[in-house]
């Protein structure tokens, strides 16, 4: 039996160095790192529906391993029937180890659990080092069952770094696992 070392841990002992010969960073203060990473679920019938947005926040809670706030409305839209505070979605922010440990799961769990999988696209980053994934279904997570799924609901993943460009922040990303298209 092998035991794989954590995400964290490969970072701290591989890919610090590698970041820092390929940009040539002198301090390694320097290196990017991973700073947070973002769940986020919008469900805009959650507002006719306080049941829904109850059981989106359950759900992002078992995902994450941490309690998911409700996010409400912050401005009424009289087309779309919603009033202030009305919740309108769920999310969950990861730092540190609950971080690390969600970042080893979507790489090796629930990416290869789409189906025709060929990775992800490398163009979805901001400008200033943050990578955004959007995923079409919770269920591809192993900690839901598609039983207690009655709305099929997609989510955003958002991957916040300290890098200052978006070529180390994929950098930093290809080294950890993550499988870009078409990047080797």
């Amino acid at each position: 039996m092998t035991v794989t070392k954590s995400l964290k841990t490969k970072y701290q002992e591989e890919v610090k160095k590698a970041l820092m010969e390929k940009f040539g960073y002198t301090n390694e203060h320097q290196v990017p790192a991973l700073h947070k990473i973002v769940l986020n679920m919008g469900v805009g019938e959650a507002s006719h529906n306080s049941k829904i947005a109850e059981t989106i926040e359950a759900q992002l809670t078992k995902i994450a391993g941490q309690k998911a706030v409700v996010t409400k409305a912050k401005k009424s839209i009289a087309s779309y029937k919603l009033r202030e505070g009305m919740p309108v979605g769920a999310m969950v922010t990861l730092r540190g180890e609950r971080m690390y440990d969600f970042l080893q799961k979507l790489i090796s769990v629930v990416l290869p659990r789409i189906r025709d999988f060929r990775g992800i696209s490398a163009k979805s980053f901001d400008g200033r080092g943050n990578y955004t994934l959007g995923l079409k279904e919770q269920a591809l997570f192993p900690e839901i069952t598609y039983e207690e799924v009655d709305l099929v609901k997609g989510m955003n993943v958002s991957i916040i770094t300290t890098a200052n460009t978006d070529d180390e922040a994929r950098e930093l990303l290809r080294l950890l696992g993550m499988p870009f298209k078409g990047l080797k």
